[in-house]
């Protein structure tokens, strides 16, 4: 127990110091949400468990504010109406549940931002293939873990962080949100 703060702690270091790489991609990422939103386009975003905590941090940073006053952007995170998801899961299965409401809400302006620290969940995949199909901008946050669906060539933006570790893939998850919830916000505050 006693080296559990300084193993994390520089585990977490160990990850820092490697995704440097990643920023052309988290800028690629932020132009194509920005050019969307500037078209009228809206951000869907989904993952489970951590990542659907993740989904809805930066959704209610996207429709409120990260730090400056501004008016609020369209961001739904497809993980926070209970009843929707439990209806879906029960009728259709959970592997859909992202992606019926991206085919009830989906536009060819939006934005998808899907959230696997393996980049393996059926359901985020399905979400990106359903999106893929509908014409939205897809952006991937995955581990070091290939999700399969880059094979397919159909991932506009993949941000794959360097780490088997889940905790600390969720952790650079969030910085990289943070990074683009303020690259938005800056380039939307009118």
């Amino acid at each position: 127990m006693m080296n559990l703060w300084e193993n994390s702690y520089n585990e977490l270091l160990e990850v820092v110091k490697s995704i440097r790489h990643l920023e052309p991609l988290v800028y690629r990422a932020l132009s194509g949400i920005i050019e969307r939103l500037g078209k009228g386009g809206k951000i869907l975003i989904c993952g489970n468990g951590g990542s659907a905590s993740d989904a809805q941090h930066f959704s209610a940073e996207i429709v409120g504010r990260l730090k400056g006053e501004r008016r609020g952007l369209p961001a739904i995170a497809l993980t926070s109406d209970g009843v929707l998801i439990t209806a879906i899961s029960n009728d259709y299965g959970y592997e859909n549940v992202f992606s019926r409401q991206i085919e009830a809400l989906g536009e060819p302006l939006d934005v998808l931002i899907a959230i696997s620290t393996s980049g393996r969940s059926k359901s985020v995949n399905r979400a990106v293939e359903t999106a893929h199909r509908h014409g939205l901008f897809i952006v991937y946050l995955t581990g070091a873990e290939n999700p399969t669906l880059n094979d397919l060539g159909i991932i506009d933006v993949l941000i794959k962080v360097p780490s088997k570790s889940t905790q600390r893939v969720q952790e650079i998850h969030r910085f990289i949100l943070h990074v683009m919830a303020e690259g938005i916000e800056q380039a939307m505050s009118f």
